[in-house]
């Protein structure tokens, strides 16, 4: 019986969640799954030319990230911590 059931994706993970509003002005105010948050913020550190010149994995944060961030720099591990905090 173990055999036939496919495994499916952590439901929790792709549910909808709702941004904080200081969130919400770097990747828009809709709810969307955790993986697509985390793609948003990458294509905003992208874009405005955020990532360490020195070490691809710091991203120097401009004002709007500061105020999720709590700081001037992060590696990417620690942002995906930080941003969950702004998510409800």
């Amino acid at each position: 019986m173990a055999t036939e059931t496919k495994r499916k994706p952590n439901a929790a993970f792709m549910k909808p969640m709702q941004p904080s509003a200081d969130l919400a002005a770097v990747i828009g105010a809709t709810p969307m799954p955790r993986t697509e948050v985390t793609k948003k913020i990458w294509e905003y550190i992208k874009k405005n030319n955020l990532q360490d010149a020195a070490n691809k994995r710091n991203i120097n944060a401009d004002a709007k990230l500061r105020v999720i961030f709590g700081k001037d720099q992060v590696t990417m591990f620690e942002m995906t911590k930080l941003v969950s905090a702004h998510l409800s």
